[in-house]
């Protein structure tokens, strides 16, 4: 019998057995496969390490596989996730530190994803497929208290600035004077008293006059209602003195055009009429007898004839 041969199959074997163990314990034929993603983060990654798990929605989809600065900026950490093949990672997706429990033990959480975003894929410069990042609660609960604290420094300097001595001094001259008046104002408490009491009285007056002017100020209305009533009236009055006015414009416009023409006939007559009267008046003057016997025919002159007045008559 071989034992060198028996040694070394006993050693094979025992090698084999540790191997599939292993390979059985690191998952063996169901053994995960998983997809390379990159993030980069703007703020500390403290309490994050390697194998850090990797959650979508709280549910363990990978780990933390790479943890490393930027070469290009040292504020920022370039996270190298480890996430099972057929998650989808979409490009709303959002990752984000979170702290689980009071361990303080630090986890990504993965979020967002909507069902109408496109799937991540590599752009060009980066060699994984780049998810985005938020600032985690921490982050921003930092922010908030560091610019409220930054204002009340600023409150406070404003404050120190306000009490100065300068101003403490104003203050204390200030409170002098205010007591000063106080002082003054009780020295005149009584006619202080007496004033307002006047006042008093001045404030009833008032209301009685007020009250007796109520009837006056009704008396008023009714007469502006009266005199409106009266303008109104008026107006009425007034177009029909128009209408009238209209009428007779048009009367005197017919009058003007029939008898302005008969008119100026007559007249015409009436003048050759008076023409004719003067002058029997003037003939009756220059020989009376002519109203009894007529007028005298006129005497020839010299060289005239009754022949040649016959002959030079066509």
């Amino acid at each position: 019998m071989n034992y060198t041969l028996v040694g070394a199959f006993v050693l094979i074997l025992g090698a084999a057995l540790v191997a599939g163990a292993l390979w059985l314990a690191s998952g063996g034929a169901f053994q995960k496969k998983y997809d390379l993603y990159q993030t980069v983060e703007e703020e500390s990654v403290a309490g994050l390490n390697l194998n850090a798990p990797v959650k979508y929605s709280g549910v363990d989809v990978g780990k933390v596989s790479g943890i490393q600065l930027d070469p290009a900026d040292p504020q920022r950490v370039i996270l190298l996730f480890a996430i099972e093949r057929g998650t989808l990672i979409k490009q709303d997706t959002v990752a984000v530190l979170k702290t689980q429990g009071l361990t303080g033990i630090t986890y990504v959480e993965l979020s967002g994803g909507t069902r109408e975003a496109p799937p991540l894929t590599v752009t060009d410069g980066n060699p994984y497929p780049l998810i985005r990042s938020e600032p985690s609660i921490s982050a921003r609960l930092e922010n908030v208290l560091t610019r409220a604290l930054t204002k009340l420094d600023s409150t406070s300097d404003s404050i120190n600035a306000l009490l100065s001595a300068d101003n403490q001094a104003a203050f204390k001259s200030a409170l002098a004077d205010i007591a000063s008046i106080a002082h003054s104002i009780a020295a005149r408490k009584e006619t202080i008293d007496a004033a307002i009491a006047n006042a008093g009285r001045t404030l009833e007056n008032s209301s009685r006059a007020s009250a007796r002017l109520g009837p006056a100020i009704e008396g008023i209305g009714r007469s502006a209602e009266s005199i409106e009533k009266m303008g109104k009236e008026v107006a009425r009055t007034s177009a029909s003195a128009g209408k009238t006015v209209n009428s007779i414009g048009t009367d005197v416009q017919r009058f003007s055009a029939e008898t302005l023409p008969e008119l100026e006939r007559l007249l015409g007559e009436l003048s050759a009429l008076s023409t004719s009267l003067r002058r029997l008046t003037e003939q009756t003057e220059r020989n009376p007898a002519s109203l009894l016997f007529g007028r005298r025919p006129v005497a020839e002159g010299p060289g005239e004839s009754s022949t040649s007045a016959e002959k030079g008559t066509p």
